[in-house]
């Protein structure tokens, strides 16, 4: 059994990975998120829920303990959590982490995609490629998860690439990239070390075709 703490617990691509947990006696779940409320309507039984924000460092350093892997789903200032996480990971023995980011990040989007991806999402890059760059840096066990564009599609249809490849494939579904995730939940030696771009197979285009 693995101690898994989930930070950023409500999200999207997250609640499915709740929801896949639940019941299952595999892994212990702590749910790490500002508002214990927006879990609702998600079965949580058996599961520690811990409110507070991921940039407090001895709330995030009381939560760590005990854990062995940890899967940041986050938004915002993702380079400013980070420099909290990475920190308080390092000091409390925990080395394994998955942490999601963004297309884009590494410039590797080629052609009009990459530039239709640019003018849409360019300006929001900066603070997921710092974050990707420090976690890079550290002697963490890590896994970053470079998501194509996500639709709410119930199917899990995905494909990955590395650090190095390009990515031309526009777009994957919440519930995909869930599934990655859980796939390195029961298999934490999977892609230590990767920058792992997630899409759906035979999604090329100029930009995802729900836009």
């Amino acid at each position: 059994m693995s101690n898994i703490l989930i930070l950023g617990a409500s999200g999207k691509i997250a609640r499915h990975v709740v929801e896949a947990l639940a019941g299952q006696g595999a892994h212990q779940a702590t749910l790490f998120l500002r508002n214990a409320s927006k879990l609702a309507g998600l079965d949580t039984s058996g599961m520690v829920v811990i409110e507070g924000d991921v940039t407090d460092e001895q709330r995030l350093t009381q939560a760590m303990q005990g854990q062995d892997i940890v899967y940041a789903n986050l938004t915002g200032e993702v380079d400013v959590m980070a420099r909290t996480i990475l920190p308080v990971m390092q000091a409390s023995g925990v080395k394994r982490l998955i942490f999601v980011t963004s297309i884009g990040i590494l410039d590797e989007v080629p052609g009009a995609f990459g530039e239709w991806n640019r003018q849409a999402i360019g300006p929001y890059l900066p603070p997921f490629r710092r974050a990707s760059d420090m976690i890079e840096a550290s002697d963490l066990e890590y896994t970053i998860l470079r998501p194509a564009w996500l639709t709410d599609k119930d199917e899990v249809d995905y494909g990955t690439t590395t650090r190095d490849e390009p990515f031309t494939n526009t777009e994957v579904s919440r519930k995909s990239v869930a599934a990655y995730v859980l796939s390195l939940l029961d298999d934490p030696s999977r892609d230590i070390g990767g920058n792992i771009g997630v899409h759906k197979p035979g999604s090329e285009g100029d930009k995802p075709a729900f836009v």
